[in-house]
């Protein structure tokens, strides 16, 4: 089969499409025929030895597609059905991928949605779980317009939340839209969010890693209420918990998130797709800059 990978760290022109053998699903586990992997920022930062030092590394953590291989004990999928999920191998961004976790594509939503989905959802999913997020109470989002960020304010306003997100003035309207009120980015930030909520907020979340963690724990009342999964270095700092698959994922996301779609209250968008051929000009996409929902590449 073919598949990202680069032997070597460096910018988007070290990522090859290689040959590389089948996978083979191992018990609980699907093959799929990869029709869209989801592009993330982790993709980029491991291609240039920020994280996962060995090499050569294969790319990918979600994809979409149709079920090809079966393992052993598998039930609640068929060969042929379309489903999406996590590739616990990193593997995703090639013709062939095993789910170790996996749903049912909802009906509505194409491949590229599909390949969208995982990671954002099931990241939105723990940081709130985390949180205590529920019926009541406001959230303060910082990164909101982004794909973990969208997909957060929209399954804190299902929980019966209060958001506000912080975004450019050019994604005020988009926030508006999923059901957050929006403030800008940058110095006043916390008079900003003060206007709109006196008292400060119950919890927040930190999407953006734009080094205002500070300014969340302050509008928080505390450090113990934020949630960071962008600022390592600066939730060490500060004694804030950065929320990583680590400790427990949500995987409990994959599988509820179909109803929410089906019901109009919840959506996802796709910014942009690339052919796999095109994986470094998606890297380089990815790395000037949060855009409006997810990048995707397409798998023929």
């Amino acid at each position: 089969m073919k598949a990202v990978r680069f032997s070597r760290f460096g910018g988007p022109g070290v990522l090859e499409i290689v040959e590389l053998p089948d996978p083979r699903p191992g018990p609980g586990e699907v093959r799929i025929a990869v029709r869209a992997a989801g592009v993330n920022p982790s993709d980029w930062k491991k291609r240039q030895g920020l994280m996962d030092g060995e090499l050569p590394q294969t790319l990918g953590h979600e994809a979409a597609g149709v079920v090809d291989q079966l393992g052993q004990g598998v039930a609640d999928v068929a060969v042929g059905d379309r489903v999406f999920g996590f590739s616990a191998e990193g593997a995703a961004q090639a013709e062939l991928a095993v789910l170790s976790h996996y749903a049912p594509i909802p009906p509505s939503v194409d491949f590229p949605g599909a390949a969208a989905l995982p990671a954002a959802v099931e990241t939105a999913t723990r940081s709130l779980d985390q949180l205590g997020v529920g019926s009541g109470g406001t959230l303060l989002i910082n990164g909101a317009s982004g794909s973990v960020g969208s997909a957060a304010v929209q399954l804190a306003v299902v929980r019966g939340t209060l958001v506000i997100g912080t975004a450019s003035p050019s994604n005020h309207d988009y926030l508006r839209s999923l059901g957050a009120e929006p403030v800008a980015y940058g110095e006043g930030l916390t008079e900003r969010v003060r206007a709109l909520a006196p008292d400060g907020v119950d919890v927040a979340l930190d999407v953006a890693g734009s080094g205002v963690l500070p300014e969340l724990i302050d509008l928080a009342g505390g450090a113990e209420h934020v949630v960071t999964v962008a600022d390592f270095g600066g939730a060490q700092e500060h004694g804030v918990r950065f929320s990583s698959g680590d400790g427990g994922r949500a995987l409990h996301a994959l599988g509820e998130i179909g109803a929410l779609i089906e019901s109009g209250r919840f959506s996802l968008p796709v910014a942009r797709t690339f052919p796999l051929t095109e994986v470094a000009e998606a890297h380089r996409t990815s790395e000037r800059g949060h855009p409006r929902g997810k990048l995707v590449l397409l798998v023929d």
